[in-house]
């Protein structure tokens, strides 16, 4: 009779416990999906809103969400007017995710846009901005590759911090990876310098930044993903921007990547007198 009587309370007393861990992990989504839309709010609100056009040269870019939807990335871009009239072009992606990424994402893209200013220097400006996230505290890092381009000129210089090559092809039908030496991620190590590649755009083509996101998952290593994108800037033979920028992210669909991706397309028409 003891454990008769018993059973009602223990069922009640297990269906309680059940409601509450139910009401718990209902609680936990909301506060999730809640920091998720102010992760993507912040990350919206800190992208350019549209990018500039320099004499001779083009830009477009895209962007896709990670898989997971709760998983706000730090993925960015932007374009700018480095010092002397120097076109300056970045991409960067913020180790981790949540609204902590997406702040620090924002303090990483101003400080560039800052630092460029005043030099077109691109290794300088890393070296700087990197000195700079550093003494603003915190634990995140973030890779970077930034590009300087004088349009006149087709003077080129480029800087990595621990970022994902370049892609670049031309009308021609030449295309490939630009396998630079470069630095360690933004945020990391104080005093670092970042080395600085120099070269010369003689014709019009393409030059194809993105992050890992669209070149590497668990369907692609990240060479495969690099190798398909430099035989599409390679086959663009002058299409606008936009639309390489488009072929490009889907790359990212066929890698199963479950991270954030974006890419910057910048084409270069050639220089004055020879288009």
């Amino acid at each position: 009779m003891y454990r008769h009587r018993r059973a009602p309370d223990s069922t009640q007393e297990l269906l309680l416990t059940l409601g509450r861990l139910v009401d718990q992990a209902l609680e936990n989504v909301r506060v999730q999906r809640a920091r998720a839309e102010l992760g993507m709010a912040l990350q919206r609100h800190m992208l350019p809103a549209e990018l500039p056009d320099f004499p001779g040269v083009r830009l477009a870019a895209r962007y896709a969400p990670s898989q997971d939807g709760l998983a706000v990335g730090g993925d960015f871009y932007d374009a700018f007017p480095m010092r002397d009239g120097v076109a300056g072009v970045v991409i960067g992606d913020v180790q981790g995710h949540g609204v902590e990424a997406a702040a620090f994402m924002g303090e990483a893209r101003a400080s560039l846009r800052a630092l460029a200013s005043v030099t077109a220097d691109p290794g300088e400006v890393l070296s700087s901005a990197n000195d700079l996230l550093i003494s603003l505290g915190g634990d995140l890092f973030t890779t970077c590759c930034l590009l300087s381009l004088v349009p006149q000129t087709g003077d080129l210089r480029i800087a990595r911090a621990g970022h994902v090559p370049m892609v670049w092809g031309t009308d021609a039908g030449d295309s490939g990876v630009s396998l630079d030496a470069g630095g360690v991620p933004l945020g990391i190590l104080p005093g670092q310098s970042y080395p600085v590649v120099q070269r010369r755009l003689t014709q019009p083509g393409y030059l194809v930044l993105l992050t890992d996101g669209v070149v590497e998952g668990p369907a692609y290593p990240i060479e495969e993903g690099l190798a398909e994108v430099a035989g599409l800037a390679g086959a663009g033979r002058g299409i606008a921007p936009d639309v390489l920028a488009s072929r490009v992210i889907r790359v990212a669909d066929r890698t199963g990547h479950d991270d954030d991706a974006a890419v910057l397309v910048v084409r270069y028409e050639g220089r004055p007198g020879t288009r």
